[in-house]
């Protein structure tokens, strides 16, 4: 069976970009360009992971983790937050949401992405 994952993120060109990378390694895929979408997203497919950007319009990643977390499905689900910020700029309050980790986009090329996702779920 393959792994789900959701892809939150505002930038199309970024989007797009993983969507694809991930796709091409055998992973169902699902995107939404914000919190709120993304939330709504969650609610039906259930993925294994979540790669989400903290800075988006509507709703951001920190809003919208905080809402996942108290769903069913968000109590266990694997979260990385997906940015550019550094870990010194991370919110307190997402440390207490059980973040799997941080992805730099600036410095992971997306096969170095799909590599850590896979490594995580095997």
């Amino acid at each position: 069976m393959a792994h789900k994952i959701a892809i939150i993120e505002d930038d199309p060109a970024i989007l797009q970009m993983y969507r694809l990378k991930f796709e091409a390694e055998g992973f169902t895929v699902k995107t939404a360009t914000n919190g709120a979408l993304g939330l709504e997203l969650l609610k039906d497919f259930q993925p294994d992971v979540v790669l989400l950007d903290m800075m988006m319009p509507q709703m951001g990643g920190a809003e919208m983790l905080t809402k996942f977390r108290q769903t069913d499905h968000g109590k266990t689900t694997k979260v990385f937050l997906f940015t550019n910020i550094g870990a010194e700029e991370v919110p307190p309050e997402m440390k207490k949401l059980n973040v799997s980790g941080l992805i730099l986009k600036a410095y992971h090329t997306p096969a170095q992405v799909v590599e850590k996702i896979q490594s995580v779920l095997s």
